[in-house]
């Protein structure tokens, strides 16, 4: 009889923390569920989302810590249960301050888009939200699983026996862990100094692409054949590379034509002119043609173009290069490269070909046009060639 009403004193403490656990954990859940609903016109909703989750499964172990102590069972039980109810409560803790560093980063990262078109500001505070914020979470993670461990008298043993032979020990972790303290300390430096940030135009060993994400160990470039590139952040900080978009989009492109010595300048950059001021990627700030190298047989001319961004860029030295062609075709036939062995005294030009329609906007468009699609099915937008190679590389096997 007097263990049955031991047991009976055991039990109704821990029962009735946990009928109150249950309680309140489905109370906090409901108040999830319906703050999830209004999060993206509350603040205060999407407060009570990153707390009541952890709190819907901390509570109700803090509850059933304190009864525990209430219950007549030997005091070295009573220890060892309150010890793993408080590693489940310190564990709890850890899990809302994470939630809670992402919820401040999901809000600075809404109040910052990048789909706009001046978003440099916007692509500096993002990616100094995303590395800071993964930086901090896994500190507050360490820092947590640490202080769990710690709770156990065996750990702290072994642990004053490894910090007597720190020596060598710390020098082999010291070894082994350079490569993720380097990236560590790498991505405070990118998140500080910001060489590069989210959709950064870069050149990256020969590739050309854009930023597509920063993590804290590595960043993923997105070449503009729809590959990607994993390079980690300590690169970035030891080697030089290209950033097309570290200031400013805008850019300078070159078109290059090999004519011959009877071209007429004056009428190729008044027809230069012309079609950049038909062309809405044109900036309106260069637009230059010049002779920049003469041989044997032909002059080089170098049309100078000036776009908002590197995809634009592209498309309209493009443009350029087909219409001055069919321009020089149709009225100066004379201005193409010939042999000089051709003797010939008749230099009339040839009869001029039919008039071809100059190619539209949509005709001279690539697949991939980045920011400056506008109105021309921008969610179809992909990578595009940089603007400085003249044709794909061969594909890859």
């Amino acid at each position: 009889m007097t263990d049955w009403h031991q047991a009976i004193a055991a039990a109704w403490p821990l029962l009735a923390a946990l009928l109150l656990g249950l309680l309140v954990r489905q109370a906090l859940l409901a108040v999830a569920r319906r703050a999830r609903a209004h999060a993206d016109a509350h603040l205060s909703a999407r407060v009570i989302r990153v707390i009541a989750v952890p709190a819907a499964l901390g509570l109700p172990l803090l509850f059933l810590a304190l009864a525990v102590r209430a219950t007549p069972l030997p005091p070295g039980a009573v220890a060892q249960l309150q010890h793993w109810l408080g590693i489940g409560v310190l564990l709890c803790v850890v899990w809302l301050a994470v939630r809670a560093v992402g919820a401040l980063q999901a809000r600075i990262l809404r109040e910052h888009p990048v789909d706009i078109e001046d978003n440099l500001a916007a692509r500096r505070v993002q990616t100094q939200t995303r590395v800071i914020a993964r930086v901090v979470q896994g500190a507050i993670i360490l820092v947590g699983v640490a202080l769990a461990l710690m709770t156990f008298p065996a750990i702290r043993q072994i642990g004053a026996t490894l910090l007597a032979s720190a020596g060598i020990i710390g020098l082999v972790a010291g070894i082994a862990a350079k490569p993720v303290f380097g990236n560590l300390i790498a991505g405070l430096q990118i998140a500080l100094a910001q060489p590069i940030r989210l959709d950064d135009v870069v050149i990256v060993d020969g590739e050309w692409g854009r930023i597509e994400e920063i993590t804290s160990t590595y960043v993923v470039v997105r070449v503009w054949d729809e590959r990607r590139l994993v390079v980690p952040l300590q690169w970035f900080i030891e080697n030089p590379f290209q950033n097309w978009t570290r200031t400013s989009a805008q850019l300078l492109g070159t078109a290059f034509l090999w004519l011959d010595y009877r071209t007429p300048m004056a009428e190729v950059r008044a027809e230069l002119q012309r079609i950049c001021e038909e062309d809405p990627r044109w900036d309106g700030r260069v637009c230059i043609a010049q002779v920049t190298e003469t041989s044997e047989q032909t002059i080089q001319v170098r049309l100078l173009v000036s776009a908002r961004n590197s995809g634009e860029l592209f498309d309209l030295r493009c443009v350029v290069r087909e219409r001055m062609v069919d321009y020089l075709n149709r009225c100066h036939p004379q201005a193409l490269p010939r042999l000089r062995a051709d003797l010939s005294r008749d230099a009339s030009p040839a009869p001029s070909a039919v008039a071809v329609p100059a190619p539209g906007h949509a005709d001279t468009v690539s697949p991939g046009a980045e920011d400056g699609m506008g109105d021309l099915a921008a969610s179809q937008a992909q990578p595009v060639q940089p603007p400085d190679a003249e044709a794909p590389p061969p594909a890859r096997e």
